[in-house]
């Protein structure tokens, strides 16, 4: 039995004559740039998430770059966030021109440590009465991006804390966690509509995929909205008058339509996504540490990522049995070549060292069968 990681081929097969359809009418209305659909999604977007304002781009990379820009973050700034995710959380913070600051992580759900943002804030910086300056570099601290990984919310309440006591913006990049929730104060609140700016990712194995790259930004406050309109269209408003150097950064007419087919799955999948999660934990043996969901969240599983000590090994041996997998992720972001600049070494974020070397990614597709299911499992038991 061969089964992949996500079978992208079997989500459009149900499906295939709508997504065609749907092409074929944005040809036939000759509207490819910021048409219609791309404002239906926007306006669904905000309205699922309890936001008013939403933003198509064309990534959830620009999306996390767009946020930044439209927070003014650049030279002579900092973000802080967290060594174990995606180059894009970090990668976008140094093409503002800012620094990236790395917090590590907790154990057990992969996202921001709130005890280690605490110590960040009251150990590594110093507050004037007006900004938080980071100690060793003399930058600015002027946002804090925790990454809700895999499908789960980081600990919110410990960010926004700490946001709140610095004057810090906060940049979710929900790019996993499209429909996960965080219960703050009795409410649950959507991931991505908590902070200041929210955002999203499309990319084809997101809960939400586009047949390509696709993004958004969602925000609350009517003037970022505005600004980040402006950053996704070359600085401009109105049209050939530009305020700011922009982007070329609008989510494409064309992917918008698909989107508007495939959001009317997106509740059922992650529904699906949640039971594949209950039989794994019910199911795998006790060698291999099943992902933590705290009390307060509801994790949309993204990716199902298991822990173990001879991960690369048992990847080895699934692969020989048929079963995809993949290692989210292989080298943490403060020990990338590129990063040497910023005088991080190994043993600074313990943590994060850890889960790059025992993390594995096992088949979490929302339309995997019982069998495939069950297939799984087994394999990961005849590992010895």
């Amino acid at each position: 039995m061969k089964i992949p990681l996500l079978n992208l081929v079997r989500h459009h097969e149900a499906i295939k004559l709508q997504l065609l359809e749907a092409v074929g009418e944005v040809i036939d209305s000759g509207r490819f740039i910021l048409g219609p659909r791309v404002q239906e999604l926007e306006r669904l977007m905000a309205e699922s998430l309890g936001i008013p304002f939403a933003v198509g781009c064309a990534s959830g990379t620009d999306a996390l770059h767009l946020a930044l820009r439209a927070l003014a973050v650049g030279p002579g700034d900092a973000v802080a966030t967290t060594p174990y995710s995606f180059f894009a959380s970090s990668e976008t913070i140094s093409l503002t021109g800012a620094r990236p600051l790395f917090v590590d992580i907790e154990a057990d759900t992969f996202n921001l440590g709130p005890a280690a943002l605490r110590r960040f804030c009251e150990k590594e910086c110093s507050w004037n009465g007006a900004e938080l300056v980071h100690k060793p570099t003399k930058t600015r601290v002027k946002a804090v991006m925790p990454v809700h990984l895999f499908g789960q919310c980081a600990d919110m309440r410990a960010v926004l804390e700490m946001a709140g006591r610095y004057r810090l913006a906060v940049v979710e990049d929900a790019a996993q966690s499209l429909g996960a929730e965080q219960n703050l104060n009795g409410e649950w609140k959507k991931a991505g509509a908590i902070g200041t700016i929210g955002c999203f990712s499309f990319f084809p194995s997101k809960n939400l995929s586009a047949l390509g790259d696709g993004g958004m930004v969602i925000t609350a406050d009517a003037q970022l909205a505005e600004r980040l309109k402006m950053l996704r269209g070359h600085g401009a408003k109105p049209k050939y008058y530009h305020h700011v150097i922009g982007l070329n950064s609008r989510l494409d007419e064309l992917q918008a339509a698909l989107l508007l087919v495939k959001l009317n799955q997106l509740a059922e999948f992650n529904h699906r996504r949640v039971e594949n999660f209950k039989y794994y934990d019910q199911h795998l043996p006790a060698a291999v540490k099943v992902p933590v969901v705290r009390e307060y969240n509801r994790s949309v599983f993204n990716q199902y990522v298991i822990r173990h000590p001879r991960r690369d090994a048992l990847q080895n041996y699934l692969k020989a049995e048929g079963v995809g997998t993949e290692i989210y992720y292989p080298l943490p972001l403060h020990l990338q070549e590129c990063y040497q600049d910023l005088g991080y070494k190994t043993g600074d974020f313990p943590v994060a060292e850890q889960a790059s070397r025992e993390t594995l990614a096992l088949p979490i597709d929302p339309l995997l069968t019982e069998t495939e299911r069950r297939f799984v499992v087994e394999c990961v038991r005849g590992f010895q």
